[in-house]
């Protein structure tokens, strides 16, 4: 089929909260099977699949052709061999978790494959932070993106030889929790330095897939509009970071800084999604503040760029219980937020699941 829109499938970074993405994704999955009256795979389905920190794992596994149970086994198997802290690590010293443990369990899943491995069968995007020089890294497998081959002057190695494994590493190196990851960008020099994807305006990847697929630079240049570009955001469950007058973080520099970026990052979300519902034709209406609502109705580009859909759910208290009857306690709520919790997987699974029930249920 020709003539069907080009799609695109954009994941959140959230940690072990990745899980909430999977259940998506096997509901949407299902979908397509009754749509189609067939099983039909999400690498088929997609042209561009692309992820930030978690979201990029579990790009690279559908790229790959990966069954979502098997990436849904190399989360429940990969969390307790990484997310397990040291006993000589230092808090504010060192990074929580080992950043070895981690880069294992990504070469146990992608292998020795670089950039270029015949064996994506879809356009896959990841995205990172090179700290040393500011910049934000939109790494494709697409042989017409800058930087691809190396250049006759030998002055970078090409895009096409990175490692899978080194490109998810580093746009999964969340500050704090994992040391930041060295890619060697010119033979001989310096590498460059990398940290998480979602210390960035990206972390929701959805306004940076539009931007990659469209921007002539970056080698697509796919056509707008609602009829010929569709893009499906999914999350890992999202709130408002807040931060209480009186809690112990606010009355010291260091912890407050940190708790600062963390509400920064959720602004960037919510940036992204009042973006997307902006310029696209909305499906799914998410409430950006109570000021606005959710801005479906609204398009501030001359036509609708794409159609939208966004898959979430909201780590909320009145929404958790409105939606799944679920009376979360404060403490609770802060567990189940924590992108770290061995014990809340299954939890954020489940709710996902049964959310993922009520908001994918018509036709695609």
């Amino acid at each position: 089929m020709t003539n069907r829109p080009k799609r695109i499938l954009a994941l959140d970074g959230g940690g072990l909260r990745g899980v909430a993405s999977i259940a998506f994704l096997e509901r949407l999955e299902e979908r397509l099977r009754l749509d189609h009256g067939r099983p039909i795979a999400l690498h088929e389905h997609f042209d561009l699949i692309g992820g930030t920190s978690t979201g990029s794992i579990i790009a690279t596994g559908l790229a790959l052709g990966q069954p979502l149970s098997e990436i849904k086994d190399h989360y429940f198997r990969l969390a307790p061999n990484v997310f397990r802290r040291a006993w000589n690590r230092i808090p504010l010293v060192h990074a929580i978790f080992s950043a070895e443990a981690l880069q294992r369990e990504f070469l146990g899943i992608v292998g020795d494959r670089t950039l270029a491995a015949p064996d994506l069968k879809t356009g896959l995007a990841i995205i990172t932070k090179r700290v040393d020089t500011g910049a934000v890294w939109f790494l494709t497998n697409n042989s017409a993106a800058p930087y691809w081959n190396d250049p006759e002057d030998g002055s970078y190695i090409g895009n096409r030889h990175y490692s899978l494994a080194n490109i998810i590493r580093a746009s999964t190196a969340a500050p704090h929790f994992f040391d930041p990851h060295l890619i060697e960008i010119v033979k001989g020099k310096t590498a460059g330095l990398f940290v998480d994807g979602g210390v960035s305006p990206h972390n929701n990847p959805g306004l940076a897939l539009l931007h990659i697929a469209t921007v002539p630079a970056y080698g697509y240049g796919w056509e707008t509009g609602q009829d010929q570009l569709e893009i499906t955001s999914i999350g890992t469950g999202s709130f408002r970071y807040r931060v209480e007058r009186k809690s112990f973080s606010s009355r010291f520099a260091a912890p407050f800084a940190i708790d600062a970026l963390r509400s920064m990052m959720s602004d960037n979300d919510t940036l992204v999604l009042m973006m997307m519902q902006t310029l696209g034709r909305c499906q799914t209406p998410w409430s950006i503040n109570s000021e606005i609502g959710n801005l479906c109705g609204v398009c501030i580009a001359p036509e609708p760029l794409f159609t939208f859909r966004r898959y979430d759910l909201l780590l909320e208290h009145q929404w958790l219980k409105d939606e799944l009857g679920i009376d979360m306690t404060a403490r609770q709520l802060a567990r189940i937020r924590d992108i770290t919790s061995l014990s809340t997987m299954e939890s954020i699974y489940s709710m996902a699941s049964a959310v993922a029930e009520k908001q994918i249920a018509g036709s695609l």
